[in-house]
């Protein structure tokens, strides 16, 4: 029986770094343990990135097209409800231990509000039992509390500068320690709180997000994960020999790795030395390196967390979701960070343990069906008993849980980008495009990978003989009636997914009719 649940999402991790799904580097004994336990789903993606669009997908079940949270600081509108407000209807005060990202309903904001200023306001539901930002204040009383010195509140990205020593000046940018260990991270600041949270609930029943910011940037861990992994034996990135050659590619790619060569980024600067596209073949390793040493510290700490629910023998009552918000590029095709339509910023982990002897038919299986983040709010209701909201574009992942793998079910992942820049402007300036036209889309299935973009030429890759994404074949005439295929298919999804709060809703003489059995019609497209 589920009594409690315990969501974790892991910030910007790569859907390959797993051990279990056969890694050729990364080492993840505690998730491998959880996926033996459960269910791994191997190809899940997320449907947008960055982080506050692809968390409202996550929390309203909702693709971009709908829930239209275009970047981050664009709001959510109030008139949607997600999985922490259900979660209270189903009796439960959900716990949140990092944050949402979410930027608030103008409409609910008093003028002058703070709240203004931020997308790092909590989202509807979610009691903040402990809430860290950018700027992770609690970390850092916590951090001073034990010794450690902190940066003061205006300089507080420095506490990440890793501290090198004479002989590790041939090293890359991303190597050198910082001034906490590896159990003052924020990972275990914040496992530590959430295990206090659940010691003093006691008997009640619990609905806890964890939300860890590892992987995510800055790029430096502490021992013993910042030499964990030999940067000389990392797997190198997908791409072309040059940044020239890809950028040929498409327009959007040449204005991204223009615009960002020879620029230092936010994550890891030292000494003049940045990680931007063009960044040398030393600090491209050692950032992959780190990286993985990243997984590993995370790893770590949820191996901690799972002991402590073992011991307080709440594994037998408590469902367990791990998954992220999105991917990191990690150098593949040139770009780091998350954006654009390339597989490595939207495939992610998915790992499912649900409680209880009725699942075990399941347990240790891998699914290879098309999953997406939007799934997993149903999923959650479903297993709590609870009805899932018509606006919900995703489904309840219940049937691959149970064992079930004859499913009517998608065949093909879907997800969107939205690259507006409201404040500045760059793309839409570089490429003649307004607001709204700074967008794209993606179907791909296991044969095809189809980008339409709004204004910009369209891109076709075929996976099976290119699945790197190398070569586009969309101006290919031999492909002209495959890309004609796959547009259709995408327009039939837009239109299956269109916003349905009160579609399934008629007013008439006799009464109101609601016809919840057909409220979502059929899931393969």
């Amino acid at each position: 029986m589920i009594k409690n649940v315990l969501l974790i999402t892991a910030d910007q991790w790569r859907g390959s770094c797993l051990s279990a799904a056969g890694h050729p580097v990364v080492s993840t004994p505690n998730l491998d343990r959880l996926a033996s336990e459960g269910v791994l789903f191997t190809q899940h993606y997320a449907q947008a990135t960055p982080c506050s669009p692809s968390r409202a997908s996550i929390h309203t079940g909702m693709y971009q097209h709908n829930h239209r949270v275009c970047g981050n600081g664009s709001p959510l509108h109030q008139r949607f409800t997600n999985m922490a407000l259900e979660a209270c209807q189903a009796g439960y005060t959900p716990a949140l231990f990092g944050y949402t990202d979410t930027a608030l309903d103008p409409k609910t904001l008093p003028a002058g509000s703070p709240d203004f200023h931020s997308y790092e306001t909590v989202l509807p539901g979610y009691d903040a039992e402990e809430l860290l930002t950018e700027k992770p204040l609690g970390w850092f009383e916590w951090l001073a509390g034990q010794g450690v010195p902190v940066p003061a509140e205006h300089d507080f990205y420095s506490i990440y500068t890793p501290l090198r020593r004479p002989e590790d000046a041939d090293k890359g940018a991303s190597y050198g320690e910082p001034c906490y260990s590896a159990e003052q991270t924020e990972t275990a600041f914040l496992r530590q709180r959430a295990e206090h949270y659940i010691d003093a609930q006691a008997q009640t029943p619990w609905f806890i997000h964890l939300s860890w910011i590892k992987p995510h940037p800055p790029f430096v861990a502490p021992e013993p994960y910042n030499s964990m992994y030999d940067p000389d034996k990392v797997d190198m990135p997908v791409r072309h020999d040059t940044i020239d050659v890809e950028m040929q590619q498409h327009p959007y790619l040449d204005f991204y790795l223009n615009n960002k060569r020879g620029q230092n980024t936010y994550w890891n600067v030292i000494d003049g030395k940045g990680l931007g596209p063009d960044m040398s073949e030393t600090d491209l390793r050692q950032m992959r390196a780190t990286y993985y040493g990243l997984i590993s510290e995370v790893d770590a700490q949820f191996g901690k967390l799972y002991a402590f629910l073992d011991e307080r023998g709440l594994l037998g009552s408590t469902l367990i979701v791990f998954s992220s918000d999105h991917g990191e590029q990690l150098g593949d095709h040139y770009l780091t960070d998350k954006q654009g339509f390339f597989d490595q910023s939207y495939h992610i982990p998915l790992i499912i343990r649900a409680p209880g002897a009725e699942w075990d038919a399941a347990r240790g299986t891998r699914i290879s069906r098309f999953t997406e983040n939007i799934d997993i709010m149903p999923t959650v209701l479903d297993l709590l008993g609870s009805d899932i909201p018509l606006q919900c574009d995703g489904y309840s992942l219940r049937p691959f849980l149970e064992g079930i793998t004859d499913v009517n079910w998608r065949s093909a992942a879907h997800w969107e980008h939205d690259f507006r820049d409201i404040a500045q402007g760059l793309p839409e300036t570089a490429l003649g495009l307004n607001l709204d036209e700074c967008s794209l889309a993606v179907i791909r299935d296991n044969q095809y990978k189809y980008v339409h973009f709004n204004q910009l030429p369209p891109l076709l890759f075929d996976l099976q003989n290119d699945p790197g994404e190398l070569h586009n074949l969309a101006n290919n005439p031999d492909y002209a009636e495959t890309v004609l295929k796959y547009a259709q298919k995408m327009l039939s999804w837009r239109m299956n997914s269109n916003e349905r709060t009160h579609t399934a809703w008629q007013y008439h003489p006799d009464g109101p009719y609601y016809r919840a059995d057909t409220q979502r019609g059929d899931l393969k497209r």
